[in-house]
């Protein structure tokens, strides 16, 4: 319950903050809503410096650009079209808006690059006779190495079907754990996961909190700490397989699984999405999603562009026309020497 507290008392202090972001008053008219959306980025936004350091973006000249597209007489399609390239300049999946007709995103985070994954490869390891509990599919592969597919941390991730799930699996010589396609949810489910995975506390990354309107108006870093669960724990060598559509929550999961033992991911790149993410609205009744409290990994890095494998695999055409999945074989072999 601590635990909990520590966490989620500089979330609540940090909403505060945020809930606060309409205090000054724009009109309900394109220039307002204009200056709304720029306004509550610049101040809330928690990306701009790093972001500038790798690609060069300049919030500044952002508005300069965009601020020559707004004329009074746009219609509702037009501005949100005209807001939403704007937002997409940040290059965050965390980053959203919400209209009655539609929602603006960045998806180009995974969508430039190869999926690494498939349903009708994964179908053929899973086969017919799985196992499933709290969303989780699992199995023993014919190798006597288990496989676990958490595609999802929207809910939560039950104790009881944690111990089910590795009770099962107990005999077998290590463990798969694929979070391919796991664009996040909750950040509790994902440490409910790897809390399996560690017989001790660890330092698995840093956490800070917006605290003023200014780009570097930051908390200092508090630590995050990874607790043992006081449930089964997996103590035999594990695989943890990724792609670039690994976000969030998810991206979170393997930032842990990196410090725990024993562990080797594999696979591509994650998609990152490094940024706690909370809301607020414009004058005209649309709500903006963004990145407002920062994450790192135990070294300071920042993970908001994605996490590196221990080995990166690719999914080849050649075996996925024989029905073999590159990076699950590659697993097994890593897992069997």
């Amino acid at each position: 319950m601590r635990r909990v507290l520590n966490f989620l008392l500089p979330l609540i202090v940090a909403l505060a903050a945020v809930s606060c972001v309409d205090e000054e008053e724009y009109s309900d008219d394109p220039r307002g809503n204009f200056e709304a959306l720029w306004k509550i980025m610049n101040e809330h936004y928690c990306f701009f410096d790093y972001k500038n350091s790798e690609y060069g973006l300049d919030w500044n000249e952002v508005y300069a650009r965009y601020s020559r597209q707004i004329d009074d007489g746009m219609t509702s399609t037009q501005l949100f079209e005209v807001l939403g390239n704007m937002l997409g300049e940040l290059r965050d999946g965390h980053v959203n808006m919400y209209a009655s007709f539609d929602q603006s995103r960045y998806w180009s985070w995974k969508e430039d690059y190869p999926a690494n994954f498939s349903d009708s490869l994964q179908r053929r390891y899973l086969g017919t006779d799985y196992k499933i509990s709290s969303g989780i599919k699992y199995r023993k592969l014919d190798d006597n190495i288990g496989y676990i597919y958490c595609g999802s941390f929207s809910n939560a991730i039950g104790s009881g079907n944690l111990n089910d799930i590795l009770m099962e699996l107990a005999t077998c010589n290590a463990l798969i754990v694929d979070v391919r396609d796991n664009g996040g949810g909750m950040l509790t489910s994902a440490e409910t996961l790897a809390s399996r995975f560690t017989d001790e506390e660890i330092l698995v990354g840093y956490m800070q909190h917006k605290t003023g309107p200014g780009h570097n108006d930051f908390s200092e870093p508090e630590e995050q700490k990874l607790k043992p669960s006081s449930g089964l724990r997996w103590h035999k060598p594990v695989a943890v397989l990724t792609n670039r559509a690994v976000f969030s929550a998810a991206n979170e999961f393997v930032k842990y699984m990196k410090c725990c033992p024993g562990v080797t991911v594999i696979g591509d790149k994650t998609g990152g999405g490094a940024g706690m993410p909370f809301s607020s609205e414009l004058p005209n009744g649309w709500s903006v999603r963004f990145s407002a409290c920062p994450m790192y990994d135990r070294d300071m890095n920042c993970t908001e562009f994605g996490i590196e494998p221990d080995h990166n695999v690719q999914l080849t055409d050649s075996d996925f026309a024989k029905g073999r999945d590159t990076i699950i074989e590659y697993a097994r072999n890593i897992l069997n020497q």
